[in-house]
């Protein structure tokens, strides 16, 4: 097989729509609703996401974290194998996702992480859990879309705008810090999250082979 050959896992659909593993060479990459989500070739954008919210949170001691979006499971597999994070929770909303790391190819990444005491994966929308749940956390690492201005489905696009936003401030512990990943950078978003209350309100980009840097977003709610 050579890398330019792909082949499709499995496929299945959802209560979102349709969820797909496909491998590429030696690779394996995900695809919701048509949409490229992410692959196994590279990781370093999931990696900053994580090292990005603990410098935000620099001695603070076992900080919590929650990580929207399970995705092929750098950002988990990153932040378990950092001593200094304390609970770490990983909210995916696609059953085909978690049973592709439990017992599937993308165990390969995650195994170690998911075998972790400070691990639980969360079952659930991202939104839905934000809006509801009264758990707070030091920080929330959140990629299940390709940005704020390009999502998956449009039932996402409610985490960007004022009521998302004023959920994640809420389930953050005062300092505590949002990273949100992006495909591409957007003021539009920066500057809603500064209306949402967060400070400190900063863009990273993490250098890609060709075109627009990836970034992350990251802000601060006041201590």
């Amino acid at each position: 097989m050579t890398i330019n050959d792909v082949r499709t896992v499995e496929r299945r659909e959802g209560p979102y729509g349709e969820v797909v593993l496909r491998s590429r060479g030696e690779h394996h990459e995900i695809i919701a609703n048509g949409c490229f989500l992410m692959d196994t070739s590279d990781g370093r954008s999931e990696r900053l996401l994580i090292d990005a919210a603990l410098a935000a949170l620099e001695g603070r001691g076992a900080p919590s974290l929650l990580i929207g979006g399970l995705g092929v499971g750098f950002s988990l597999a990153h932040a378990a194998a950092d001593a200094r994070w304390g609970r770490i929770a990983v909210v995916e909303r696609e059953q085909a996702i978690i049973d592709w790391h439990l017992d599937g190819p993308l165990s390969r990444i995650s195994g170690a992480a998911l075998a972790d005491p400070r691990t639980v994966i969360l079952h659930t929308d991202l939104i839905g859990f934000v809006q509801t749940n009264g758990e707070s956390f030091d920080a929330l690492c959140l990629d299940i879309d390709n940005g704020p201005d390009w999502t998956v489905t449009d039932g996402n696009a409610g985490l960007y705008g004022p009521r998302g936003l004023a959920a994640c401030h809420d389930r953050l512990k005062p300092g505590g810090i949002l990273a949100v990943w992006s495909a591409q950078p957007s003021e539009a978003f920066e500057a809603a999250m500064r209306n949402a209350g967060f400070e400190q309100v900063r863009t990273e980009e993490i250098t890609v082979a060709r075109g627009v840097p990836d970034v992350v977003h990251l802000g601060v709610r006041p201590a």
